[in-house]
């Protein structure tokens, strides 16, 4: 059997078990990781899993079973107890549940991949990390560590509506960071990021990172961070950088606009949300040069695919404009609960997960500047860039970031570096805030977002530039 009769034989087993709508996805996927550590290779972690994961929904309850087997015996056990799963959860009513509309197509997508990350040698790979590791340690850093992954995915989905959709996502990313260790304290310092950086692109990526340009730099930087003055506290002009941008964008956009949350039917990793359905197109969320877009088109960034794991295409939506509050993330099932006409915002971690609404890329369109003429426009202020530690609230709201490094902004100028940088703010007052934004445009990847229960980890992307926000609260150690 095919992997489309397969999943076909899945969905029709849930129909004649009495769903009124079922879906079925096959998948095959392989992962690839590797760290280093001080110039030695610590991990090397290969993995290969297939399956079949079927949700059916009968009334307004949905049902999902998955098994690791793909054989025809397997799919239509794994139809038939979703389908009596969905049965089963009938028994708690809830109010009526439909579907917004998905063109059902016959279709395939592939993400773009010059260089075939699993067919790149490991002797190259090991050889990238632990000379960059190695590098980080004659500069200084007393503990240099090195990673890459990769994840090669295919799926073919059938829908009881008609769909018939398969895919090839490859996806791959790479990062060094370098620690410094003082009497009293540890400093840190990454690149491209405190995690990485990822997209749905082959070796190419990894290549054109070019770690072991960078690695001096960074050893040399977190050695110098330990004996930098510590960022004063206070009221200032704070100028984000593009990376710190990044993970800005994800818990204090990203994650408030999903529909679940919106909803209150997710609460997992970090609670609902504080934005109301009711003033969708009239709540200002920033001030007008914030436009933030859902865009899972983008080639090569790390939230981009062809069709979601509803078999909706992807589609670039407005969720914010000119700082007003105008869409969300959404699926099938949410939206119509919500009065909306789109989805094409699920996805699911592996086939044995529910596919459940997840940001795909959430990222901000550019402005009308440079960094340096931001930092020139400024008088006195803080730059600050790459993440070091979050926290927000269950509401998506009030916050607290810290950055690895900082910088004194004095008379249009950088100044002294500063360390252990932290800011806070509340959502909407700190976007309202923003005065200058860059055009410095790039979609940092994001592979480790938390989210339900069980856990899934999805991978984001969020285009995300350099900004000037006014009247922040800096230095906050507690």
């Amino acid at each position: 059997m095919s992997h489309f009769d397969v999943a076909s034989t899945a969905v029709q087993a849930a129909l004649d078990a009495g769903a009124r709508y079922a879906d079925a996805r096959v998948m095959h996927r392989r992962t690839e990781s590797m760290n280093a550590r001080n110039g030695e290779i610590e991990d090397l972690t290969q993995n290969e899993d297939a399956g079949i994961g079927v949700r059916a929904l009968v009334g307004s309850g949905w049902g999902f079973y998955a098994v690791p087997d793909l054989s025809d015996a397997a799919a239509r056990r794994a139809g038939t107890t979703a389908a009596r799963v969905a049965a089963a959860s009938g028994n708690v009513p809830g109010p009526p549940l439909d579907l917004v509309a998905s063109t059902p197509v016959a279709a395939s997508w592939s993400s773009g991949c010059a260089v075939d990350p699993l067919g790149v040698p490991l002797g190259e790979k090991g050889d990238l990390l632990t000379t960059a590791t190695s590098i980080m340690l004659e500069h200084g850093a007393d503990l240099a560590e090195g990673l890459y992954q990769i994840w090669d995915t295919r799926k073919w989905f059938v829908s009881s509506e008609g769909h018939r959709i398969d895919q090839h996502v490859r996806e791959c990313g790479a990062g060094i960071s370098a620690t410094a260790i003082g009497p009293d304290e540890t400093q840190r310092r990454s690149y491209p990021s405190y995690r990485g950086q990822y997209g749905t692109q082959g070796w190419e990526l990894v290549r054109d990172l070019d770690l072991t340009a960078h690695a001096a730099r960074i050893a040399d930087e977190a050695r110098a961070l330990l004996t930098a003055p510590a960022c004063p506290a206070g009221e200032t002009t704070l100028v984000l950088g593009g990376e710190q941008m990044c993970l800005q964008i994800h818990e204090s956009v990203g994650h408030a606009i999903e529909l679940d949350r919106i909803l209150g039917w997710e609460a997992a990793f970090a609670g609902t949300s504080w934005l109301d359905l009711s003033k969708l197109g009239s709540l200002r969320y920033g001030s007008e040069l914030m436009n933030i877009t859902i865009d899972p088109t983008i080639p090569g960034a790390l939230g981009s695919f062809g069709f979601d794991d509803e078999g909706t295409a992807a589609v670039a939506r407005p969720a914010v404009r000119d700082g007003i509050w105008v869409g969300v993330l959404a699926g099938r099932d949410s939206a119509s609960r919500a009065g909306l006409d789109y989805a094409g915002s699920v996805r699911a971690d592996g086939w044995a997960r529910l596919p459940m609404v997840r940001m795909t890329n959430v990222g901000l369109e550019p402005g009308p500047h440079t960094l340096d003429e931001i930092i020139a426009e400024t008088r006195d202020g803080v730059f600050m860039d790459y993440n070091r530690s979050w926290s927000i609230d269950d509401k998506r709201l009030n916050f607290q970031f810290g950055c690895e490094v900082g910088y004194e902004i004095k008379n249009g100028r950088l100044g002294r570096m500063l360390r252990n940088p932290t800011y806070t703010g509340i959502g909407p007052r700190f976007w309202q805030s923003m005065d200058m934004l860059s055009s410095e445009t790039v979609a940092w990847g994001t592979p480790n977002c938390g989210k339900g229960q069980p856990g899934q980890i999805g991978h984001t992307g969020h285009p995300a530039a350099p900004a000037r926000f006014q009247n922040v609260r800096v230095g906050v150690t507690a």
